[in-house]
């Protein structure tokens, strides 16, 4: 065996490992969680940011975010969000922030009145802090790697490694995931979002990642495995993943992440020559297998059951009233409440106050874009438009980048049934800012 191919399955062991020890010794994660942080910090510092290792570790906290979180390992809930800030902010002192970046800049300002409304609007017996902590945090996650990634270049390799990074800790989710759920016939019993198959934690947040995972990997397969042995093992860790993935039936981070890699196939296909589009015709091939023979002994696993919650069917195969499981009506409440405050919005965090009062229920929202109309009025509207546009003009001037649009498409898809729970979409959004370069580009401090 090769010596790359040694080490590369070295990590993947690793990580087996560390999927399997917080299953069987769950104090353990909370070890592993803690030495990302305090190794991430030093391994930052030790290179002086050289190689963008801060976009690395950023991307390993990000992977690690959720598996972390169902078994107890996270030091604080939302710590993997302030994690990620504080390393981009340690890949600043050392890199500095992307020149140009001004409409960043002006999307964190667009934040700040909803934030002041919000300290004189919630309910007195709130807790203020941790009221716009929990809903402002992944913006502002947003907003600052974005301020360090605009325009950054970094070469494919360099790419790569940062996927590989925040895949790695996705795999040791999967290999919990296996061993908390041995036999899914004795859990798999209806078509609603099933916790016994996402190891005990939300399924919408665990088939995001999972999801993401499924991208990662099979994108490892067409672009960046050196020998038939890491496109073998990629292969069979991306459809462990997209077999997991599905067993949660939380459809939102499938769909996503296959939409991903269907993006990333027509980029490739559009930009390839002759010779090139016959391989990528063999691999689409290979893959459509692996994907219909996963998808095949799902619903043999699942007694048919995952093919009807794709069809929007329950178990008795009645078509479901709502696509959304009641989503779409939070959504239309708060549609209402921009609409009674168009200018400001009623300030972060308000509107699940303002729903409770009227309903009786507290439900906290799953589409960011509402939730933002509703709490940030029309400068809302302003920062989603900087959001959504800057990355597409960045698409005009570097067509190269083949992970731009999947990484738009992942962002967006997500915070329209996952909100910004974790930190996935907000750290995968600054990565489509990156200017990818074939060879390997200067390393230069930006400012």
């Amino acid at each position: 065996m090769k010596k790359e191919d040694q080490f590369y399955l070295y990590l993947i062991l690793l990580h087996v490992v560390i999927g399997a020890l917080g299953f069987f010794l769950p104090f353990t994660t909370k070890i592993y969680g803690y030495s990302i942080f305090i190794f991430g910090v030093y391994y930052i510092i030790k290179t002086q940011n050289r190689n963008n290792e801060a976009l690395v570790v950023a991307a390993y906290v990000v992977g690690s975010e959720v598996f972390l979180r169902m078994t107890g390992g996270n030091p604080l809930y939302e710590i993997s969000k302030y994690g990620v800030m504080v390393f981009i902010l340690l890949g600043m002192y050392y890199s500095g922030f992307s020149r140009g970046a001004s409409p960043y800049w002006i999307f964190l300002l667009l934040l700040v009145p909803s934030v002041v409304i919000s300290t004189f609007a919630l309910n007195f017996d709130t807790d203020i802090r941790k009221a716009i902590a929990f809903n402002i945090s992944g913006p502002v996650c947003l907003g600052l790697a974005s301020l360090y990634t605009f325009r950054r270049k970094i070469s494919l390799t360099e790419m790569n490694q940062i996927l590989f990074s925040m895949g790695l800790p996705i795999l040791s989710c999967m290999v919990y995931l296996t061993l908390y759920t041995p036999n899914v016939r004795d859990v798999v019993t209806s078509t609603q979002s099933n916790f016994a198959t996402s190891g005990g934690y939300g399924p919408n947040q665990v088939a995001t990642v999972l999801g993401l995972g499924m991208f990662i990997f099979f994108s490892r397969v067409i672009l960046d495995s050196r020998t038939k042995f890491q496109i073998a093992i990629n292969l069979i860790i991306a459809l462990n993943i997209t077999y997991r993935g599905m067993l949660t039936f939380s459809r939102g981070g499938m769909i996503t992440g296959f939409l991903m890699i269907v993006l990333l196939l027509v980029f490739l296909y559009l930009k390839s020559n002759f010779g090139g589009r016959v391989k990528l015709n063999y691999i689409i091939v290979l893959l459509v297998l692996a994907i219909f023979a996963t998808w095949t002994y799902t619903s043999f696993q699942t007694g048919g059951l995952i093919d009807k919650r794709y069809a929007n069917q329950d178990a008795a195969g009645r078509v479901k009233e709502s696509q959304f499981t009641g989503r779409e009506d939070v959504a239309k409440d708060e549609i209402n409440t921009f609409l009674k405050n168009p200018i400001f919005g009623v300030g972060v965090g308000k509107g699940a106050e303002i729903r409770e009062d009227e309903t009786g229920i507290k439900v906290l929202s799953h589409d960011e874009i509402t939730r933002t109309l509703a709490e940030h009025g029309s400068l809302g509207i302003l920062a989603l438009l900087i959001l959504f546009f800057t990355p597409l003009v960045l698409y005009l001037e570097n067509k190269f980048n083949m992970f731009l649009l999947c990484f738009v498409a992942f962002w967006f898809l997500t915070i329209n049934h996952a909100a910004m729970r974790i930190a996935a979409p907000a750290f995968v959004y600054s990565l489509s800012l990156l200017n990818i370069q074939l060879g390997a580009p200067k390393k230069k401090k930006e400012v």
